[in-house]
């Protein structure tokens, strides 16, 4: 019997919570001006996150995505954030998933390289 096959979905924090199936916060800092009690997710997993050094070193630049998702994913080979990447996996299992980050383009985000990563891209 074939395996069924969910989807994988990028949201902005500020687009509110989609309709469907598990949300997750994949940034590493808590997004400016979201209330903790109004969150549209159903988890934070700042683990995941890349390093703050990585991060600052990207700055969303375009010119480097290509090498920030090369060296995020060297990354999450480190322990901690290689078992926050196993839970995005059996929750990707197990229904449709949105990652979420408050970044201002979702396709220069860690959030799509999780999302490319998570679908065999």
């Amino acid at each position: 019997m074939a395996s069924k096959t969910y989807s994988v979905d990028v949201r902005r924090v500020h687009d509110g919570r989609p309709s469907r199936g598990r949300t997750v916060l994949v940034d590493r800092v808590w997004p400016r001006g979201q209330r903790k009690d109004e969150a549209p997710w159903d988890e934070w997993l700042k683990t995941v996150a890349p390093s703050t050094e990585l991060r600052k070193w990207y700055s969303h630049d375009p010119d480097k995505r290509d090498e920030f998702a090369r060296r995020y994913r060297d990354e999450l080979d480190d322990p901690e954030r290689a078992e926050a990447f196993r839970r995005l996996e059996r929750l990707h299992r197990n229904g449709r998933l949105t990652l979420m980050t408050a970044a201002k383009d979702v396709e220069l985000s860690q959030a799509q390289v999780l999302a490319d990563m998570l679908l065999g891209s």
